[in-house]
């Protein structure tokens, strides 16, 4: 089963037939924006494992965040070519359900661990859809390229690679530059599995607006 998800025996027919995109807040550092993004809809909560990052988290500050969310939020971490042992320690600390990797990971290595994993592929050119099909995880994550960053930055890509790359069947997660404006547009061209956003939501490097969060959902919703 892929990340994220919850099935809901209760959920009608109708829901079921209709496109679900889940919606995962990443770059979470504190309890008001975790609960911000939670009480707005979101299925996902991410947690940056990445010293480099200015979004990075303590594993014990992400680990009490965690204790606090209500059952049926999946929380992820997010790592960079990180040890065995550390990434062992965050998933048993925090109760991860997912592990997403940013880095230079091997495949076998993203296999190794006991939760659900998404290999992250930053999108420079139509090459990098090649070097997927060596992955066999749970969830690609499609983001926008930068030089010398891990993450995408805040810069979209050519959606029409994730169109590509969904013709593998494996579930996709488009991130990279999304936005309250640019989100609804983007689920309409590539009506992902998922998708990701982290400084298309913020007030602040690392600080989530909250309502950027609450107008991300519902543009979302408003095309579902």
């Amino acid at each position: 089963m892929p990340p994220f998800i919850r099935e809901n025996p209760c959920e009608s027919v109708a829901k079921k037939t209709s496109m679900n995109v889940k919606i995962k807040i990443c770059g979470i550092t504190n309890v008001d924006d975790a609960f911000a993004a939670v009480d707005a809809g979101a299925d996902a909560l991410g947690f940056v494992f990445y010293q480099k990052s200015p979004r990075y988290v303590k594993r014990t500050v992400a680990a009490d965040i965690c204790a606090l969310l209500p059952p049926f939020v999946s929380k992820v971490g997010v790592f960079v070519d990180e040890l065995e042992y550390e990434i062992e320690r965050a998933l048993a600390d925090c109760g991860l359900d997912a592990l997403q990797f940013h880095g230079d990971e091997p495949p076998g290595f993203c296999q190794k661990f006991p939760a659900k994993s998404i290999k992250a592929f930053r999108m420079k050119d139509a090459q990098v859809l090649s070097r997927m099909e060596e992955y066999d995880v749970d969830a690609w994550l499609l983001d926008g390229f930068v030089a010398d960053k891990k993450g995408g930055a805040g810069q979209t890509f050519n959606w029409e690679w994730a169109l590509e790359a969904k013709k593998h069947n494996v579930p996709i997660i488009l991130s990279g530059g999304l936005t309250p404006e640019n989100v609804g547009e983007a689920i309409q061209k590539v009506q992902p599995y998922a998708v990701d956003v982290s400084s298309g939501v913020e007030i602040s490097v690392g600080k989530k607006d909250h309502e950027k969060i609450r107008k991300f959902i519902e543009a979302i919703k408003n095309k579902l």
